[in-house]
């Protein structure tokens, strides 16, 4: 497809979004530049409304279903970012939500999804989570709010890609962190229609690396486990519609340890004074540990910052890679 036609379905999710969601600020820091050795521009996804991005693609979705669709209600699936996009978008758009988690989600993600209105489900873990929402919207007649892999969801996305180059014109490279896809498709969309010379990095846990084995095996592929700190990008799967995506767009996706997304919190933490989860530190821990081939020029490299949803009492743990 056309890049530039690809590339609509952003436009058009951005003037839904409008007035309804944040334009998040772009951050930098001199001693991080110092550190990755290249200028870096932080876009703070962590401030959106819910703590994250998955607003973005939850509510473009919501937006454009049919009434009577919306009606039924919506059920999704995530282990909590998404599970409070959905749940906001929902009451938003005057319908119900279902949310079904891992029982190893954070339980302040667990609470944001109650708190926004949600009936919350918990089941053991990510695979049987997807399983339950689609049993869910099969015999409850409730409409899958996918988590990444729907047009809608990645256009909604795509529209962090369309501030990141508004704020960042001069953008040399965007880093973004990766779970099914989604925001990284909509980023990768938007920027080879406009921005086609940048390139598009993404990041996955060591233990949650789906997309990169997906593309190591030339096919979207299901993980039998997974395993991070950083449960925001644990999901089991690249999505049939992602991959493709990120296949022909994406330079490189590169893998990052536990260790090394904690110690990058603690970078964040102590020098922008800002929180963010695991998911959205790992971007950086990319860029701090090396993965990410960077020069000493003066093209800035973006680092998104997906979000900002973590339980306080887990934060020492977390920033020690545990």
């Amino acid at each position: 497809m056309d890049p530039e036609v690809a590339a609509e379905p952003v436009r058009a999710a951005a003037r839904r979004l409008r007035g309804r969601v944040h334009r998040t600020p772009v951050h930098t820091c001199r001693t991080l530049d110092d550190a990755a050795g290249t200028p870096l521009a932080l876009k703070c996804e962590s401030l959106q409304k819910t703590g994250s991005y998955k607003v973005r693609g939850a509510l473009n979705r919501a937006l454009t279903l049919p009434p009577e669709t919306l009606a039924r209600g919506l059920v999704t699936v995530s282990a909590g970012n998404h599970a409070q996009a959905v749940a906001w978008a929902a009451a938003r758009s005057g319908t119900r939500a279902t949310v079904v988690m891992p029982a190893s989600a954070p339980r302040a993600k667990v609470e944001g999804a109650r708190g926004y209105g949600a009936q919350v489900v918990l089941v053991p873990d990510a695979v049987a989570a997807f399983a339950e929402a689609e049993r869910l919207a099969r015999e409850e007649g409730y409409y899958l709010l996918h988590p990444f892999d729907d047009p809608h969801v990645i256009a909604g996305q795509g529209t962090v890609g369309m501030e990141i180059l508004e704020q960042v014109p001069g953008t040399r490279r965007v880093v973004v962190p990766i779970g099914g896809g989604g925001l990284i498709a909509g980023i990768a969309t938007w920027f080879a229609a406009l921005r086609p010379e940048a390139e598009i990095w993404g990041v996955e846990p060591v233990g949650a690396a789906a997309m990169r084995a997906s593309l190591d095996r030339g096919q979207p592929v299901r993980l039998e486990r997974v395993a991070s700190i950083a449960d925001g990008l644990a999901a089991p799967m690249a999505g049939q519609l992602t991959y493709p995506i990120v296949r022909a767009h994406v330079r490189e996706v590169v893998t990052v340890e536990d260790t090394e997304i904690g110690a990058a919190m603690r970078w964040i933490l102590e020098r922008t004074k800002l929180v963010v989860e695991p998911a959205g530190a790992a971007a950086l821990a990319a860029v701090l540990s090396g993965r990410i081939p960077v020069g000493a020029d003066d093209a800035p490299t973006v680092v998104v910052l997906s979000g900002g949803n973590v339980d306080p009492d887990r934060i020492p743990a977390l920033l020690a890679g545990g």
